[in-house]
C-alpha cells in the first residue's frame, strides 16, 4: 500500500513538472503570396468611382503597383436641385468632368515585425498621366459620351491604409488617398464660365482582391 501511494505521488509530480511553466511554441510568421490584383470602390466629394490594380512584391515590405480608376469630379460651387417632376439638375452646369488616372507607384508596409498578420498597415505613393474627359451636361448621361472631349495632364497621390485578415488568398483593405491633378493652363470648364485647374482631392477606397 505504501509503495502504491509512493508511485502515485511520483507520477503526479512528473505530470505537474511537464504541464506548468512551459510556453507554447510561437507560431511561425505567415508568408503571403507576393503578387495581387483586385478592384477599388472609391468615395469622394465628387461621388463614387471604380478602379483596378495589380501589385507585385519587391521585398518583404516593399511592393510596386499600377492602377487605373474612373471617377467624376465636381466644382465645389455646384448645388443640385430637384424640380417639380423629381428630376435633379445643377444650375449653370456646362460639363460633366471625369477623371481616368493611370498611375504607377510604391507600397511600403509598416510595423511588420510589431503587428500581427491580421492588420497590415502601409503607406503608398504614385504618379502618372491623367485623362480628363468632359461631356455636355445638357445631354443625357450615356448619350453625352458621344460628344466627349479628352485632355491629359500629369498627376499623382499619396496615401495610407491597411489590409485586414490572414487569409493567404483574399485581399481586403481600406485606404485614404490625396490626389493631386493639376492643369498648367486655364483647365476645364464645369460651371458656365468657371474653369478648374485643380481636380484632385481626398478619396476613401475599399479594396477587394486576390493574392497569388
Amino acid at each position: 500500500m505504501k509503495l502504491f501511494c509512493y508511485l502515485i505521488l511520483v507520477l503526479s509530480m512528473n505530470c505537474f513538472s511537464q504541464g506548468i511553466g512551459e510556453l507554447a511554441p510561437e507560431k511561425p510568421s505567415m508568408v503571403f503570396p507576393p503578387d495581387a490584383y483586385g478592384a477599388d470602390l472609391m468615395f469622394s466629394e465628387g461621388g463614387f468611382g471604380l478602379g483596378g490594380f495589380s501589385k507585385h512584391q519587391i521585398s518583404s515590405d516593399l511592393s510596386y503597383f499600377v492602377d487605373i480608376s474612373f471617377s467624376e469630379a465636381k466644382d465645389q460651387n455646384e448645388f443640385e436641385y430637384i424640380d417639380y417632376f423629381g428630376q435633379s439638375y445643377v444650375y449653370g452646369k456646362k460639363n460633366r468632368i471625369f477623371l481616368v488616372p493611370v498611375y504607377a507607384g510604391l507600397n511600403l508596409r509598416l510595423l511588420s515585425s510589431d503587428i500581427g498578420e491580421n492588420l497590415r498597415p502601409y503607406v503608398c505613393a504614385a504618379v502618372g498621366p491623367t485623362m480628363v474627359a468632359t461631356t455636355p451636361y445638357e445631354r443625357e448621361f450615356f448619350s453625352s459620351f458621344k460628344k466627349a472631349q479628352a485632355r491629359y495632364t500629369p498627376g499623382g497621390y499619396i496615401g495610407f491604409g491597411a489590409y485586414f485578415g490572414s487569409n493567404p488568398r483574399n485581399l481586403f483593405g481600406v485606404s485614404v488617398k490625396y490626389y493631386v491633378i493639376h492643369f498648367f493652363d486655364s483647365g476645364v470648364e464645369s460651371l458656365e464660365g468657371r474653369f478648374q485647374k485643380n481636380l484632385g482631392g481626398i478619396y476613401i477606397s475599399l479594396t477587394i482582391g486576390s493574392m497569388y
